[in-house]
């Protein structure tokens, strides 16, 4: 989540909100330092683990996260940006 929020901060979007369904509470307070809003729908005490909190919480393949990044990026294709826009 740092990662994608340092990504999106590098597009200079207006703001940038995160939410998530289940969460340690020191979690949710560290990402409310780097976005300007956080959703955290739970916050257990004690956390352990986020797989403890789901029935199946099997892993994504890699081939499946492509398969969705690809997905996404046609139906919600970047505009072109010249060289020039980019100095």
């Amino acid at each position: 989540m740092h990662a994608a929020v340092i990504a999106l901060r590098q597009r200079q979007p207006g703001r940038v909100v995160v939410g998530v369904p289940i969460a340690a509470p020191a979690t949710c307070e560290e990402l409310s330092q780097e976005v300007d809003d956080i959703i955290c729908a739970a916050t257990p005490e004690p956390f352990q683990a986020v797989g403890l909190w789901y029935e199946d919480f099997s892993q994504t393949s890699d081939d499946e996260v492509r398969r969705l990044l690809e997905e996404v990026a046609r139906q919600h294709p970047r505009p072109a940006v010249s060289t020039a826009d980019q100095k």
